[in-house]
């Protein structure tokens, strides 16, 4: 198995305790859960876990509008009435609302995909894993999809001033159309999506023929799915086209979006796969031995998104052969047991919810589209040598997390340590203590 300093996982003891609304299918609560569960199993024990710095405002604008960002850093319920003749154009409303903390809840989850990002660059560690991170529908001056800040961009971004090409992999049940539309025009990213595509499923992007412009042509690379998708006609799928991609497209670096909604009876899914299929892609993408930015996304049924990011937790650690079905009864989780009920197991069986309206006739069909444009590319491109500009964060945080010198404390970190379900984690080693 790989050696525990060689997977980071990044957790910020903060994230769980936003709220979206009362109604709001977008719950932050499901990363607290995910990580009490992942303590739970012991899996904390074999990677390097660390509180990551909260990502500062020059950080969120190297891809986001100065504009835009000083609207999140300024705006609140109370102070929403002052701002509210620029909702429509940030987008903010039903979908994307206005709550408390909004800028702290994005600064947050954005330095967890950041300091990954910073680790895979000075090889610190070969995964680094980011479950908060992950969402993929913010644009560079708009709020879409229950996603404001897109940390995938700006952790990708972090990640080309070392690596000269980076592979983005989405496999939430949305298109990863924010991802998609910033590097739309490069060939140093290619981004590839398995998504529910038609009958106005949002975001209504995303066709087999959206291929990416100028010198992204043909690397932009979607899967356009129908509903009820199920775990062999997904692999069947998944498996050859990554493997095309990676022997076309050579990446150095890749970025791997574990959207949960795409699991079988998904609040906001449609499709039928099991835990086994959805983490059998973490799998597959792990055994490709490239360094790997793991990251969270969407997922609306909390108990199942706490489950499958604790097993696919477990594979990127190599200890899912070892862990019990069977949820222990441990005091560490006891304030989200109940959300287990009645199964109390990891990985539930999931009753299919709808036919699978993918025919083979349909997937032939797309696999042959997206296998021959991937053809096209001649070789991988290359990238001229260019000197590389700053880091976001010091590059003593990598081993002591000292504060950066320009940056305010009250911005950068927490406390010295923190403490989650009786362990104590503390940033002078950025381990377990």
């Amino acid at each position: 198995m790989p050696r525990k300093d060689r997977v980071t996982y990044t957790f910020h003891p903060d994230v769980g305790n936003f709220h979206y609304g009362p109604k709001h299918p977008m719950k932050p609560q499901r990363i607290a859960a995910a990580h009490s569960l992942i303590v739970n199993y012991e899996l904390d024990k074999h990677m390097v876990v660390v509180q990551p710095p909260k990502a500062q405002m020059s950080d969120l604008r190297r891809f986001h509008s100065k504009e835009y960002i000083d609207f999140l850093k300024r705006v609140s319920p109370q102070t929403a009435d002052q701002f509210e003749h620029k909702f429509p154009s940030f987008n903010i409303g039903e979908d994307c609302p206005i709550f408390d903390g909004i800028y702290d809840f994005c600064s947050i989850y954005t330095g967890g995909s950041i300091a990954g990002a910073m680790r895979l660059n000075y090889n610190v560690c070969d995964i680094a894993i980011n479950w908060s991170g992950g969402l993929h529908h913010a644009k560079k001056a708009e709020a879409s999809g229950f996603c404001y800040v897109n940390d995938i961009v700006i952790g990708i971004l972090e990640l080309l001033k070392h690596y000269a090409r980076v592979l983005y992999i989405d496999i939430d049940i949305h298109h990863g159309d924010g991802v998609q539309e910033a590097f739309y025009f490069t060939d140093r990213v290619m981004t590839v999506s398995f998504h529910k595509y038609g009958n106005l499923f949002f975001p209504g992007t995303g066709d087999m023929f959206d291929v990416g412009k100028g010198k992204g042509r043909l690397f932009s690379v979607n899967v356009p799915l129908r509903e009820g998708m199920d775990d062999e006609g997904y692999q069947s799928l998944f498996k050859p086209i990554i493997r095309e991609i990676i022997d076309t497209f050579d990446p150095k670096a890749i970025v791997l979006q574990c959207g949960a909604d795409s699991l079988g009876c998904d609040r906001l899914g449609c499709f039928n796969l099991s835990f086994d299929a959805h983490g059998e892609c973490v799998r597959f993408v792990k055994s490709l031995g490239i360094p790997m930015l793991v990251l969270g996304g969407g997922g609306y049924t909390l108990r199942n998104v706490a489950r499958c990011w604790t097993y696919e937790t477990a594979i990127l650690v190599e200890k899912d052969d070892e862990i019990s079905n069977e949820i222990p009864d441990n005091t560490d989780i006891s304030e989200y047991l109940e959300f287990f009920a009645p199964e109390f197991t990891l990985k539930p069986e999931l009753p299919r919810r709808l036919d699978n309206c993918n025919t083979k006739e349909y997937m032939n069909a797309l696999k042959q589209e997206v296998m021959d444009n991937l053809r096209m590319i001649r070789s991988a491109p290359s990238v001229q040598m260019q000197p590389i500009v700053d880091d976001y964060f010091s590059r003593d945080i990598l081993d002591t997390e000292e504060l950066h010198p320009d940056a305010r404390e009250d911005d950068y970190r927490t406390d010295e340590a923190f403490t989650f379900k009786g362990r104590k984690y503390n940033e002078d080693s950025m381990d377990l203590s």
